[in-house]
């Protein structure tokens, strides 16, 4: 017991003391601050995303929200001056074109003759009836008549306003912004239309572009409108007469404006353009991106084809050198604050 005491209670001792110095040293020196980083010594290389020149299938294929619309009444003006001496409709009417509406009747008085007796040399003067003409005016269209104005011995002038008629037809408008009016600089003849809660999509015809109709509340002339050129155009076309829609109902207009195949293609990211013209940033040999000039053909909102300017197989910057990159909606590139778009 004495021998326990006197050595092996302190060696053991001894050697608990030493592993707690040893786990004191390691800690201390691994968590010792390492020396700080050089500035001037880069610690992480940037790398732009790249992508290749690849081939693909395009199709442009825009897609717009609009309405039915009952078409709208057509007028019907007066093509000779005089007085109503007929009225051969009313409202509620419906008449096909070519069908009468009213008759003009213009008495035109005319020149006396006058006849110089030879011997006597008496001057007769003999009155003459006045020229009277006889004007049938004729529907325009076919339809419902919607007014009526024109009342019988009413005088009326060319040109003026006397009725109109209802077609009794429909189309389907909706609005588009600059970048879908660029999409569709040849615009078809026709589009595929889906009307919520109607029937299966049907195609609408005579496909026409025209000017958007302000929306309620626009501002008036001459004041600011920080929404102005949002929307700048619209389409229009016709509802086939096979077709039950009603107007008021929401409809959606689906329009392809051309399609290739097999074609040279890059992200809408990488070109730096909007439409015909752009530009790319190209890698060359040495790994730096050059600028180079392209012209582009159509695009699908994502990618966009290349008619020349790339070969298959060149490594191009995903993004536009400089863009900020923003949410894409409805299949269009957003812009910075520059006001410039990938495409």
């Amino acid at each position: 017991m004495g021998i326990t005491r006197r050595i092996v209670f302190p060696a053991l001792r001894i050697v608990v003391w030493g592993v707690i110095a040893t786990a004191l040293a390691v800690i201390a020196f691994r968590s010792a601050p390492e020396p700080p980083a050089d500035p001037a010594v880069p610690s992480a290389e940037l790398v732009e995303p790249r992508v290749a020149v690849t081939t693909g299938d395009v199709t442009n294929t825009v897609t717009l929200t609009g309405q039915v619309v009952a078409d709208p009444a057509a007028s019907q003006k007066v093509t000779q001056r005089g007085v109503v001496t007929a009225v051969h409709a009313k409202p509620g009417d419906v008449v096909k074109a070519g069908a009468p509406l009213l008759e003009v009747t213009l008495e035109e008085p005319r020149e006396p003759l006058t006849e110089t007796d030879p011997e006597t040399g008496e001057v007769t003067v003999t009155e003459r009836r006045p020229k009277v003409t006889r004007e049938t005016v004729e529907a325009t269209t076919a339809g419902t008549v919607a007014t009526f104005t024109a009342l019988k011995d009413q005088e009326v002038a060319v040109g003026e306003d006397f009725a109109s008629i209802s077609p009794g037809t429909l189309s389907v408008t909706g609005s588009m912004v600059a970048e879908q009016q660029f999409r569709l600089l040849q615009i078809p003849t026709e589009a595929t239309v889906t009307v919520t809660g109607g029937p299966a999509p049907f195609t609408c015809t005579n496909l026409r572009m025209g000017t958007a109709a302000a929306p309620a509340g626009a501002p008036e002339e001459g004041a600011t409108d920080p929404a102005a050129g949002a929307t700048s155009a619209s389409v229009t076309c016709a509802v086939p007469g096979d077709v039950t829609v009603f107007a008021g109902l929401a409809a959606e207009l689906e329009i392809t404006a051309g399609s290739v195949e097999g074609a040279l293609v890059v992200p809408v990211t990488a070109v730096l353009g909007r439409v015909e013209q752009g530009k790319v940033w190209v890698v060359g040999a040495d790994g730096e991106p050059e600028e180079r000039a392209v012209t582009l053909g159509l695009t699908d909102g994502s990618v966009v084809q290349v008619t020349e300017g790339l070969a298959e197989g060149d490594e191009v910057l995903e993004f536009v050198p400089g863009q900020d990159v923003v949410p894409v909606l409805d299949g269009m590139v957003g812009t910075d604050d520059s006001g410039e778009a990938g495409y």
